[in-house]
């Protein structure tokens, strides 16, 4: 029965830092977000096995992290300038219909890797990519030519 009422308890703990933390899908969680997540599972299984005997060290550990990833987002947002040092930052790939291999190599992203992104977006040639971002979370975001309105045309072959 201890068992049952460890696990409530630090059931409804979770649940509030979950909650103080953010909103996040997963696939959207920064670096710190997941970190906390992944670390929360082995903290609170120590204190729901009674591996640790005290609920309390791993409420105090799980919050520590919370608190040091709610730290962490306040600080990107206060102090714009940190964010390319905590989260990283945007990275241009493919530029007109060419793939940039030293920006590609310096990320370890496989050319393979871009083109199944490509696919995806229903691009089927780096030549129809005018731009494409590896973003700061790693997604990578494609710029065809001829996309927004105002945007240039794909170049003649001859140019």
């Amino acid at each position: 029965m201890e068992i049952v009422v460890r696990a409530l308890v630090l059931f409804v703990f979770l649940w509030v830092v979950t909650r103080a933390v953010g909103r996040s899908t997963l696939g959207e969680l920064s670096t710190f977000e997941l970190l906390l997540y992944v670390t929360m599972g082995d903290l609170v299984q120590q204190g729901v096995t009674q591996q640790d005997y005290s609920i309390t060290s791993a409420v105090l550990a799980v919050g520590t992290f919370a608190l040091l990833t709610v730290l962490l987002s306040w600080l990107q947002w206060r102090f714009p300038r940190a964010r390319p040092v905590l989260t990283g930052r945007a990275l241009l790939v493919v530029k007109d219909g060419e793939v940039l291999e030293d920006a590609m190599r310096a990320q370890r992203l496989a050319t393979a890797d871009l083109l199944v992104a490509a696919r995806e977006q229903g691009i089927r040639r780096t030549s129809d990519i005018e731009y494409a971002v590896l973003e700061a979370d790693g997604r990578l975001s494609f710029f065809p030519y001829g996309g927004p309105a105002g945007a240039p045309e794909k170049p003649a072959s001859g140019e």
